[in-house]
């Protein structure tokens, strides 16, 4: 139970269906764990905590059992920053892998770290070919790509491109921001150096934190620098000191910490392949509902389609933002497209918690209303039943 003024408090502010690309609505156990009494940074009962949340992140990440993990206190983007940050030195050969605005995010941080960045690029709406990381990862120190591009909706060929760079001697870093917590992610396997998502994407939870998984090979390259971390702040020696060595570095936001480590364990427990089945049952349930009005995937091939982002172009001469506007003045909020393909497409989010049935429930309802179109919640719930797995009938005596 809630206290009772938080309980009035809470009375005050209409439910409000989130269905953006991130964040997303918090899961309740993150929640409750959030509202628990404060404790300090360096309690023992925070370090134990903290040992719980890196054993999860290795099971998340599928990450071998020397790796480093940890949570940084920023998004997912400090995730982005804090790599280039401490594998990078000035004049080191960068490959990036850059379809969309994240991509091109990755080449910007690369650049402002002393990389020299090489670009490997597709089509907005198309995946990278593994054929062209191949072709240009002589001499290169690490690679660097996007797994779920979110910008566009493209699902990019990782384990591909990671079994290439494997033999080549570079380190590979992997943007998991909307893949990791809703998607098998086979990090040891693959063979990742260096992983990050944010909290608030797929584990729904809240924002400000990027947990990070680092190799024990990436490690080994940062301890080899010829050159000191510029960052203090994300310095892996400074973090593993109060990770793993229980030693001052900076104040972490402890209740931040229960309410990731509650919504990773319901992850966790509900169990990742489970979570990618109902997502996908999600998609199409949703998609179902919307192609007959004219909506069409953005992305063309399926392989290539990104599950945990919906992106769908518009039907002709669908008002966008007008009609954006409308649905958060019902509490809604959808997120259209980025840069190019602003007025293009919707980006509808299947991450967590929004992967779940009700709240787009309420958003097909009020689509239905306010194009005066029927039929969209009726079609979404005969997809979505006829995509749950049948129970076996009771044998006839």
């Amino acid at each position: 139970m809630l206290p009772s003024d938080l309980t009035t408090l809470l009375t005050e502010y209409p439910p409000h269906t989130l269905l953006t690309p991130g964040p997303t609505p918090i899961h309740p156990d993150a929640t409750r764990a959030f509202l628990r009494p404060m404790l300090g940074h360096m309690d023992r009962e925070v370090f134990a905590l903290n040992r719980e949340i890196q054993a999860d992140l290795r099971r998340m990440y599928g990450s071998a059992e020397g790796a480093f993990t940890a949570l940084l206190a920023g998004t997912g983007s400090l995730g982005m920053e804090a790599g280039f940050a401490n594998l990078v030195e000035p004049g080191d050969e960068v490959l990036v892998c850059a379809n969309g605005s994240f991509g091109r995010r990755m080449a910007e941080m690369a650049a402002r770290y002393g990389a020299r960045v090489r670009l490997v690029t597709a089509n907005l709406g198309e995946a990278i070919d593994p054929a062209e990381v191949a072709a240009h990862l002589d001499g290169v120190q690490m690679v660097a790509v996007v797994h779920g591009e979110t910008s566009t909706g493209v699902l990019n060929p990782v384990p591909e491109i990671a079994e290439l760079v494997r033999h080549s001697g570079a380190l590979l870093t992997v943007d998991a921001v909307t893949t990791a917590g809703m998607e098998p992610f086979d990090g040891d396997a693959w063979g990742v150096d260096y992983a990050y998502t944010g909290a608030q994407k797929c584990l729904s939870a809240p924002p400000g934190l990027a947990p990070v998984a680092v190799s024990e090979r990436a490690f080994a390259r940062f301890s080899a620098r010829r050159t000191p971390n510029p960052s203090w702040y994300t310095d892996f020696e400074g973090l593993r000191a109060y990770w793993s060595d229980q030693t001052y570095h900076h104040t972490v936001p402890v209740n931040l910490h229960f309410a990731f480590h509650a919504a990773l364990r319901a992850a966790l427990r509900e169990g990742l392949e489970a979570r990618a089945l109902r997502v996908r049952r999600m998609g199409q349930a949703i998609f179902t509902a919307l192609a007959p009005l004219g909506f069409s995937h953005y992305v063309k091939r399926p392989e290539q389609r990104l599950p945990t982002v919906l992106a769908l172009r518009l039907p002709e001469g669908l008002d966008d933002a007008g009609l954006r506007s409308k649905l958060r003045d019902r509490h809604i909020s959808i997120t259209g497209g980025l840069g190019p393909t602003a007025g293009l497409i919707w980006r509808l989010g299947l991450m967590g918690e929004a992967a779940r049935p009700e709240p787009y429930r309420i958003f097909l309802a009020a689509l239905e209303d306010l194009l005066g179109e029927r039929g969209m919640l009726e079609r979404f719930e005969q997809s979505w039943a006829a995509s749950q797995p049948q129970r076996p009938q009771p044998a006839m005596v």
